[in-house]
Parts: structure tokens; sequence; C-alpha cells
């Protein structure tokens, strides 16, 4: 089984270093740009299923990638951003300003994170089930994402913010994960 990992485009909120969470930004002109380039990448690939956040960001790159694979989109509540809470829509300066240096440390309504790993381990369990030997692509967040790969491969996977439209691939062989390429973004450098 091979599950591709897949970030949503660029948003105005993306180049404004804004907290997006839950919040249902669409994509900006870049980001629908990146999306035709990534689903120029994918159609070169074989996929049997497609999976999404809901939130707009997510689903309009899903969308492009969706016609070009002749396939479906399977939108999954579990699949969206981390809830950021309070820091939804503010900067980091403005967080500083408000809360102070040590704004991580205080209970500003962010999902915690063991909600997060729940419904992470959730969706993965339910694609194991699902979709045994297929190939399946999901289009979510960075903050998932990143928790899925460390989930499944902790080894090889690196701790750094997942890029717009970047392709991380899991493979289930031997009974265990491997990720390889991680937050690959080489369909943007065409």
């Amino acid at each position: 089984m091979k599950i591709g990992l897949v970030r949503h485009g660029s948003t105005s909120w993306n180049k404004e270093k804004r907290a997006q969470g839950g919040s249902d930004i669409p994509l900006d002109d870049e980001g629908t740009e990146q999306a035709v380039r990534l689903s120029t990448r994918l159609k070169k690939e074989s996929w049997d299923a497609l999976y999404s956040s809901p939130l707009k960001r997510a689903v309009q790159t899903a969308e492009v990638a969706a016609r070009e694979l002749s396939i479906g989109i399977q939108l999954d509540d579990r699949l969206q951003e981390v809830g950021g809470g309070q820091i939804e829509g503010t900067t980091e300066a403005q967080r500083i300003e408000k809360w102070g240096e040590n704004w991580r440390d205080l209970d500003l309504g962010r999902e915690p994170l063991e909600d997060v790993l729940k419904r992470c381990r959730s969706f993965i369990e339910d694609l194991v089930e699902k979709h045994p030997g297929q190939h399946v692509l999901v289009i979510s967040h960075g903050g998932i994402i990143s928790q899925i790969l460390q989930m499944l491969d902790s080894a090889h996977v690196k701790e750094e913010t997942m890029k717009n439209t970047s392709v991380s691939e899991v493979v289930f062989r031997d009974n265990e994960w491997s990720c390889e390429p991680f937050n690959c973004t080489r369909h943007l450098d065409i």
C-alpha cells in the first residue's frame, strides 16, 4: 500500500504568515497554479483513491488533481487542519503583542495534540482497512500531514514545515511504513 500525502496550495494567509487552523481560507492565484503543476506530476503516477480535508484550500487543490486523475474526491473531517483556537488569523508578531513571548504555553483554545493524534490514527486505520494494496492520495494540511508522517515513519521524517503542494509518500512493505520522498516539490521547479 502507498499513501501520498499532499499539502494544499498556497493561500493569502500563508503569505502573510497567519495561523490558518480550521479557518476556511481559499487558494490564492499562486496556490491554484501550484495545484495545476501538482496534478501534472500526479497524472504520471497511478492512484486508486483520493481523500481530502473539507476545508476550501484542500478541496480546491484536490479538485484540480481529481480532474487529471479522473477519480472522485472523498471528503473526511479527520483531515482538517489542527484547530488553532484564538490564534487563528493572527501572525506571530500579533500573538506576541497580545499574549507575550510565551503564548505557546497558554491555553488559547488550540486543539490538544492527543485529539489530533487520535483522529490521524483513526483515519490511517480506516484507510488501511478500506484500501489494502492500493495507492491512495490524501490532500490535507501541514500540521496533520506532519503528525501522520511522524506516526508512520518517525525514523526518516524530519521536523520541518511542509511546503505548499509538497508530496510525501509512505509505503507499507515488510510490515513497516517507509517515507520516500518527503516534502517534495519538484513539480514546482518545472
